[in-house]
Order: structure tokens, then C-alpha cells, then sequence
């Protein structure tokens, strides 16, 4: 009898989520003794329903899972109880399933470490769990990125370089525009990449790791607009007071998923009353999340990567790792990533953050460190596509 290969989604999809559902498709077509690939539809409550899709029925349309936003399967915040995990190796033995892959970020990787426990204390050492990471926020320890990342981080440093045209034709307002990532400031950082030269908006950059201190936030806008008459900035969905509390009191928490209240309306706001200048929000949200018009080609690449690795390992007999990045030294200094596996416990609900020398002293902009390590995720000929007078000219 073949081994059966089940995907599982979690947490909030990305542009790349099904390229690495992909990179286990094509994994499974180079051993034979795979059987079926299959999905759980809606995340880990598909595996407790026993709704399981046969994925390799499918696999004359495997390509356009490259391109495709969202996941394909369906995924879930479902919290996942003692009895749920209790009931999931004998589900997966019922289906003769083998090698389960948990594909999703901190929360996801817990369940892969709960899973992979399951399995051992109910004695099917057989069945193998192997976790794939993803998250556009960048917040998975040990690895160097994870997929998501890097598409979420073009879309926004491009969505800001169109915006930074727009307030600079009329600058007559402060923009502010708020990103995405929880308690870690990796996206909104890559705001910085809208930059051609010194002095280019974004002109302030704020991200959860440093305290937002209101009154330095107030002089630095004030500052900038009588200098430019039109200011961009961009802040973090989860920033904090010196104190530890968000700037906005959160309008929905669970044990896991924090929803945010509007910080950019919070700030503009706070610059019309205090300051007595126009100002307005953006707050780009899933459009970042879901955004295939800006997804990036190595971050596509990677997340296929990741699936393929995945699967590989578990059919090796590694179980309870997740698979990882690790950056390679170059003889030229090139961009070149290794693949490593991490044991599941160093990744379940640990958090990344920014590292402090990616901040400025201040703490209201990026350093050239981070661009440098930022660079080559968001993919080759970005900058081409962001310099519109550039591109054009090659185009005619």
C-alpha cells in the first residue's frame, strides 16, 4: 500500500501560500511510493470533519497554484483542543497518511509540535510531521524569512512609492499609512525601499519594537511638512506607548489573534486637532496579503522550495522540524539560501522581532543593515518596475 501525504493551511493565506502546496504536489510525482496528496479543506477542522480532498486528482491545474492568491484548501484560526489532537493520528491512520505537513506561521507551528506529539504518544512513530513555515510577518524564529514575506514587503514598498508620488504633486497634507505585522515591524520597515534618493518619502517610519512617543511623533511631522508641505508616513498596525499598550486599544483579541484598531486614523487625527494640519490614512490591510500583481518571484520560488523540502524530509523519517532558511556565504557577495531544519519546539508561538540595529537611534526610520538584508527577498528588476520614468524609456 502507498503512503498518503496530507497539507494542512493556517493562520491568514499569502500571495505565495499555494506555491508551496505546489512544491509538494511536484515532490510527491518524484517517489512512487506516494499515493495520494491530499488537503484538509479549512485548515486542521477539515482533518477533524475527515473533509479531505484528493489533491492529486488535480494535477493537470497544479500550476496555477504558482499564481494564485489565498489558499486553495482553505485554511483556519480553529483553536485546536486536547481532545481535537487526542482524535488526529487515528484520523491520519484511517487514511493511511504518512507525512503531514502543517503549512502556516507561530500559531500553525505550535499545532505541527502538537500534532507531532500526538502521533508519539499514541504510538504511530510511523507517521511523520514536518512543518512549512509562512507568514508575511516575518516573525518565525531561527529561519531568515519566511515566505510571504517577501511579497508582502514589495507590495508595500511599491503601494508607498506611488502614494509619495501623489502627496508630493499635491503636498499639501501628511499621509499615514499603516501596515500590516502585528508586534513585529519587518513590513512596515520595508516601506523603506520606496526610496530613489535621500530625502524621498517615506520621511518616518515607525515600528513596534520601539516605544511610540507621541510628542517627538508630533515635532517630527511638524518639522517635515514646514520643510515639504507634503509628509508620508508609515506605522505599524501594533505599535506601543512607552508603557507597553497600543496606541489603540485593540477592537477584538483571542488567545492567539489580536485585530488592531486603526492606528493611521488614530495619528492623523491626532495631527489635524494638535498640530492644525490636513491629514489622511491608508491602511492597505489584505490587500498586501493577497496581492499576486506584486508578488515577488524569489519569495514564489522559496515557498515552492519550502513544499518541496517538506515533503523530502518527511519521506527521509525526519519528523517534528520545520523546514528553514539559512543565508550562504558568497565568494561575489550574491544572494543564495540554504535549506535547514529546525526542531519544532525552537519555533512553536516564539516570536521574531526587528533586531535593534535595523532601527534608527531615534526611532523613526530604517537603517541601511536592513535594506541590505531586505534587498534580495523582494525580487530582481524591482527596482525598474518602482522607477516609472526608467521603465518606460526601456519599454519604448
Amino acid at each position: 500500500m502507498k503512503n498518503n501525504v496530507l497539507v494542512v493551511h493556517g493562520g491568514g493565506p499569502t500571495s505565495v501560500m499555494n506555491a508551496s502546496l505546489y512544491g509538494v504536489l511536484k515532490e510527491a510525482e518524484r517517489h512512487s511510493q506516494i499515493g495520494a496528496v491530499y488537503g484538509a479543506i479549512g485548515g486542521v477542522e477539515g482533518i477533524l470533519k475527515e473533509n479531505l480532498l484528493n489533491l492529486s486528482e488535480f494535477q493537470g491545474a497544479k500550476e496555477l497554484l504558482l499564481h494564485t492568491p489565498g489558499s486553495a484548501i482553505g485554511s483556519s484560526r480553529y483553536p485546536v483542543t486536547e481532545e481535537d489532537y487526542n482524535k488526529t493520528p487515528i484520523i491520519l491512520k484511517k487514511y493511511n497518511i504518512k507525512y503531514i505537513l502543517p503549512n502556516g506561521g507561530n500559531g500553525t507551528m505550535d499545532t505541527c509540535g502538537k500534532i507531532y506529539k500526538s502521533c508519539i504518544e499514541a504510538g504511530y512513530t510511523d507517521i511523520k510531521v514536518v512543518g512549512i513555515p509562512k507568514t508575511i510577518d516575518n516573525d518565525i524564529a531561527i529561519t531568515d524569512h519566511t515566505p510571504g514575506f517577501g511579497s508582502a514587503a514589495r507590495y508595500l514598498a511599491a503601494t508607498v512609492r506611488e502614494v509619495a508620488e501623489d502627496v508630493k504633486s499635491l503636498p499639501i497634507h501628511v499621509c499615514i499609512i499603516e501596515a500590516l505585522g502585528r508586534n513585529a515591524g519587518w513590513i512596515t520597515a520595508a516601506s523603506v525601499l520606496a526610496r530613489r534618493k535621500k530625502g524621498d518619502a517615506p520621511h518616518l517610519i515607525y515600528t513596534p519594537e520601539r516605544p511610540f512617543k507621541e510628542e517627538e511623533f508630533l515635532t517630527d511631522v511638524k518639522k517635515l511638512y514646514d520643510k515639504l508641505g507634503g509628509v508620508v508616513v508609515v506605522v505599524s498596525e501594533g505599535l506601543k506607548k512607552e508603557d507597553g499598550t497600543p496606541v489603540v486599544d485593540p477592537i477584538y483579541k483571542t488567545d492567539r489573534a489580536v485585530y488592531y484598531g486603526d492606528v493611521s486614523a488614530h495619528l492623523a487625527n491626532l495631527v489635524i486637532k494638535r498640530l492644525g494640519i490636513k491629514a489622511r490614512n491608508e491602511k492597505p490591510g489584505l490587500c498586501g496579503r493577497a496581492s499576486i500583481a506584486w508578488q515577488s518571484p524569489v519569495d514564489c520560488q522559496e515557498a515552492q522550495l519550502a513544499g518541496e523540502k517538506a515533503l523530502e524530509a518527511a519521506i527521509k523519517g525526519h519528523t517534528g522540524v520545520m523546514i528553514g532558511f539559512k543565508r550562504e556565504k558568497t565568494e561575489d557577495g550574491s544572494y543564495k539560501i540554504g535549506i535547514i531544519e529546525i526542531p519544532i519546539e525552537k519555533v512553536m508561538l516564539l516570536e521574531k522581532t526587528l533586531p535593534d540595529e535595523y532601527i534608527n537611534v531615534r526611532g523613526n526610520d530604517i537603517t541601511e543593515e536592513y535594506i541590505k538584508w531586505l534587498q534580495p527577498l523582494v525580487g530582481p528588476k524591482f527596482e525598474e518596475f518602482l522607477d516609472f520614468k526608467e521603465y518606460y524609456k526601456e519599454k519604448e
